[in-house]
């Protein structure tokens, strides 16, 4: 009969069992920081490089729209950028975590630093994605119409980095839940 005792081989096995989840938490957290990397980044390319040019009655004339012509969208490409860039520099920390899963006080300092670029992140798309909606369906009541119509290749790609940004957004809810898991199973 044990009186409350524990054999030396279980806490052997739920250190190394606890050891082996851990690391694959930060794998996972790795792969998560590359995915979240490429969505911000290919968000911030599509949409920098976003242009389309319409002809009005002569060739002298022309309709254009440009990324930059509006501010929101030009905010929307720098916060991508500086996600885009955070994320390749968290890259070494969460190859630290591989190597030492139980690092704490690393961990601590990418959630805040995650929270704060998800802040970025989230502002920049909600606000983009406010003007794509103009873009596509107008404001009658502010007479602004929808110019999708005409401008359908620009139109089609700023909608398409918009969805790799929220993209993002979804893997770095992802990424700051596995550091709460990871920092609770200490």
């Amino acid at each position: 009969m044990k009186a409350g005792g524990v054999e030396a081989g279980e806490v052997a096995k739920a250190s190394i069992t606890r050891y082996g989840v851990n690391k694959g938490v930060s794998v996972l957290d790795f792969i998560l920081r590359i995915l979240a990397f490429a969505c911000t980044l290919g968000s911030a390319i599509a949409m920098g490089t976003t242009n389309e040019t319409l002809p009005f009655f002569t060739q002298f004339i022309r309709f254009r729209a440009r990324y930059d012509d509006l501010p929101t969208f030009t905010f929307f490409v720098v916060a991508n950028s500086v996600v885009s860039a955070y994320l390749i520099l968290s890259l070494p920390l969460s190859v630290f975590h591989i190597m030492r899963s139980s690092a704490q006080n690393s961990r601590i300092i990418l959630v805040i630093f995650d929270t704060a670029m998800l802040a970025l992140l989230t502002a920049g798309a909600s606000a983009s994605a406010a003007i794509v909606y103009l873009a596509h369906k107008g404001n009658t009541r502010a007479n602004w119409f929808s110019i999708c119509q005409q401008f359908k290749s620009f139109c089609e790609r700023i909608s398409g980095s918009l969805i790799g940004s929220f993209g993002g957004v979804v893997l770095f809810v992802l990424l700051i839940l596995l550091s709460a898991i990871a920092l609770s199973r200490r």
